[in-house]
């Protein structure tokens, strides 16, 4: 939601600043996104007279132009293609120094064409202040030169955009943030002015609700002879202000109430009427054709309007395009209804369709604002376009019954926190249009209709803290209990501290991505089983099916930014199927180590570093690594790249891990530059420790000194070495506690089909040396456990 200062001051009374605005909107519960100040984007740009124009040299299609700038300086030579710049024209100059708005070049002294250029003559569009482009701007001749253009366009009234929670539709227009404020001490809330207007005659339209489910209330009236012309300058500057396009006079005075007094109305053009004008169901198949041009298919669960031709408006949410107003329309039909909030949000939510009507009725507007909604807007038309007004036809009754809550002062300081004086407490509820009635210590406060978030007392004590000020509620520690605290974190809590520790001291970066991607992010992961039907937008539809996505567009991110070494880690949900998976994720990409003098080059990452990685933090996360087995990575084609990727798993199914090169196209895809490696370890697949297991001995020292043996096999190429280390490790598990594979060798000397595998083994004797009797016994154990997978001790 935008307002603007000047806009405010057409509610609130007093003499206040941007900052005290902003600052008391924070303080009341009403976050300030930002502050724009239109000035400040149209610095160095003043009005300025054209003295002569001639053709360019060089250039059929450009003049030189001398410009006085007002500044009492010699004329400005100005380089200009626009083909209504003449001498006499009044226009806005930019001069060196200055930023164009709509492309941010920042305008400087420059040759053009061998001519040298001083500035540029403007258009709208480059000033961000409409569409228009074919030219410079023309001002009146009386414009007067060398004011700021800021100054002389009135656009020096700040915007303040303001994020309102979903159960304040009251403030999704100025006056509603001006009684909030004038509620808090900033100012006094002016009187709203509702005309009275003494309609002629019946309408010459019928109007009629026949869906009370959906649009319990229609109210609206006829206006014949109106002047569809521009808006007047005031309105049209205060709805470009908050991103609003000025389109006509009676579709601006429709958006100006809108935004005003957050009540959406819409006004039709009776020369495209058929008949009466109809709220009802809609039927199934029925299409509506909306103003944004296109087709809607319906549902007899939607409300629709619509005569008897058809459907003209998806009710509460767009207009239809055939029955707007344009510059030939001289009789016009006026709704303002009531539709029900949950039929809006549900009918928004199936088109897909999101408007600012839609925002205001789906939370709830006002309703018993009909008739005062229907005078002003009557009265801004009248004022505006002319024309003579019927009474007004109220179809159906709006749902304004008084709800009335029971509450005691004194929650404000149980409940609340503040002990807030029932005198004050009482000033704040009338501020905001509540009606209290004091009963011997306890109140009957009557909410106003325009509350729909007000259920009961907790609420009450909701508006009076938030005004009096949420940081006037006093710190208090919670109640200690004696003794040691017990832990709080689960296991799988503890377990992700653990591995994002571990993975930060290896040397990554912790990064947070969205758990929300685009599809054609997801499209290279199988596309992600969790599609959301409403997304925020579409780069953000489809629930991450891996995490990689994220930490790849971070790493493209990165090296756009001259990134040489990219290293990042990411713990996360996968959602796969109707489970959250928590995974960590590492990715490696660009340069290992920098350049140095004496390789000259830069040592990429390979798939090893992916694999020490993986083992590492598995390694901290408990798993037991000494038994994981290295083998083929999942089938998941255009993912990792084949033959230098891999899975580390617990048996043949229990995948805890995969690392190793990502695919070139699936990096070419994200538009990382080189070889990426990446690591994904699934956290929820660790097993975990026993509870109640065998505490651990403490550990001491052999005090016999360890045996080293080196073997050396002849193996098939195919054999995994890990398996054979596994292998020889398991041989003899008492003396043997370490294997390590220190050679792989194969070529001249080695059979063809065949590898020459060395491996280290270490035995650690425990209570005597080993004879050499047990050393070979030993050895022939590890020959035998080799021989089981092909391998033969090497002669």
């Amino acid at each position: 939601m935008k307002i603007t200062l000047d806009w405010l001051r057409e509610h609130l009374e007093g003499d206040f600043t941007v900052a005290d605005v902003v600052a008391a909107l924070n303080r009341i519960g009403h976050e300030v996104e930002g502050v724009e100040d239109p000035a400040e984007k149209l610095a160095g740009f003043r009005v300025a007279r054209v003295l002569t124009a001639a053709k360019h040299p060089q250039a059929d299609k450009l003049q030189v132009l001398t410009v006085d700038s007002g500044d009492g300086s010699a004329p400005l030579t100005i380089v200009c293609g626009a083909p209504n710049a003449r001498a006499g024209l009044v226009g806005v100059l930019g001069l060196p120094g200055a930023v164009v708005p709509a492309n941010g070049m920042v305008l400087k002294v420059a040759a053009v064409r061998g001519v040298e250029s001083n500035g540029m003559m403007c258009s709208t569009r480059e000033l961000e202040l409409g569409d228009d482009h074919d030219g410079i701007i023309e001002l009146p001749e009386d414009a007067p030169v060398g004011t700021a253009f800021a100054d002389y366009a009135g656009a020096g009234d700040p915007v303040i955009d303001i994020s309102i929670t979903p159960n304040r539709q009251d403030c999704m227009g100025v006056r509603g943030i001006a009684r909030d404020l004038a509620a808090a001490g900033l100012g006094t809330l002016k009187p709203l002015d509702v005309p009275t207007i003494a309609g002629e005659g019946a309408p010459a339209t019928e109007i009629r609700t026949d869906d009370a489910e959906g649009c319990p209330a229609f109210f609206g009236r006829t206006i014949s002879g109106v002047t569809n012309a521009a808006a007047p300058e005031w309105m049209r500057r205060r709805l470009e202000a908050v991103g609003q396009r000025s389109i006509s006079a009676l579709v601006d005075i429709s958006n100006y109430v809108m935004f005003d007094l957050g009540r959406p109305s819409h006004v039709y053009d009776r020369a495209q009427l058929t008949g009466a004008l109809v709220a009802r169901r809609a039927k199934n198949g029925e299409i509506a054709t909306a103003l944004n041009g296109k087709d809607y298919a319906l549902t007899d669960t939607m409300t629709v309007l619509a005569d008897d031709h058809g459907v003209h408006d998806i009710a509460g949410i767009m207009g239809g395009e055939h029955s707007g107003c344009s510059e030939t329309t001289t009789d016009v039909l006026l709704e303002i209804a009531y539709f029900t909030p949950e039929r809006i949000a549900l009918t928004g939510q199936a088109l897909a369709l999101t408007s600012d009507a839609r925002s205001r009725f789906e939370r709830g507007v006002d309703p018993a604002f009909l008739d005062d909604a229907t005078a002003i807007v009557t009265g801004h038309i009248l004022a505006i376009c002319g024309g003579t007004p019927s009474a007004v036809t109220r179809a159906g009754t709006p749902p304004a019954e008084v709800k009335t809550v029971d509450y005691d002062p004194a929650l404000s300081a149980t409940l609340g926190g503040i002990a807030i004086p029932a005198g004050r407490q009482k000033e704040i509820l009338t501020a905001l249009g509540f009606s209290v009635i004091d009963g011997a210590g306890r109140w009957q406060v009557a909410v106003p209709s325009w509350r729909r978030d007000i259920d009961g007392a907790p609420d009450l004590v909701e508006e009076v803290t938030r005004i009096t000020g949420f940081d006037a509620i006093e710190s208090v520690p919670l109640p200690r209990t004696d003794g040691v605290a017990k832990p709080t974190a689960t296991a799988e809590q503890m377990l992700e501290r653990r591995v994002r520790r571990a993975a930060a001291a290896t040397g990554f970066h912790e990064a947070v991505t969205w758990s929300f991607i685009s599809e054609r992010e997801a499209a290279p992961f199988g596309g992600g089983t969790w599609s959301l039907a409403n997304p925020i937008s579409e780069e953000l539809k489809i629930m991450r099916p891996s995490l990689l996505p994220g930490l790849l567009a971070a790493a493209q991110r990165n090296q756009d930014r001259g990134a040489d070494s990219v290293r990042l880690f990411e713990i996360g949900r996968r959602y796969l199927g109707a489970i959250e998976h928590p995974t960590l994720a590492l990715l490696m990409a660009g340069d290992k180590a920098a350049r140095d003098w004496q390789t000259g080059k830069a040592a990429p990452f390979t798939a090893f570093d992916a694999k020490a990685a993986a083992l590492a933090l598995l390694d901290a996360a408990g798993a037991p690594t000494d038994r994981l087995q290295v083998m083929e990575a999942v089938a998941e084609p255009g993912i990792w790249h084949p033959g230098q990727s891999a899975t580390l798993r617990l048996g043949p199914k229990a995948v805890l891990a995969e690392f190793g090169a990502l695919h070139p196209a699936l990096a070419k895809h994200f538009d990382v530059d080189g070889a990426v490696m990446a690591v994904q370890i699934f956290l929820d697949a660790i097993p975990a420790k026993r509870a109640n297991g065998p505490a651990r001995a403490a550990y001491t020292p052999p005090a016999l000194q360890s045996v080293r043996r080196d073997f050396a096999f002849l193996a098939p190429e195919t054999l995994a070495a890990g398996d054979l280390v596994r292998a020889i490790r398991g041989a003899d598990k008492t003396s043997i506690v370490e294997a390590r594979l220190f050679d792989r060798f194969a070529g001249q000397g080695v059979p063809e089909g065949q590898v020459s595998l060395a491996v280290e083994v270490e035995l650690q004797p425990l209570d005597k040396s080993f004879t050499d009797a047990e050393l070979k016994a030993i050895a022939d154990k590890v020959v035998t456990a080799a021989a089981k997978l092909g391998a033969v001790l090497r002669g």
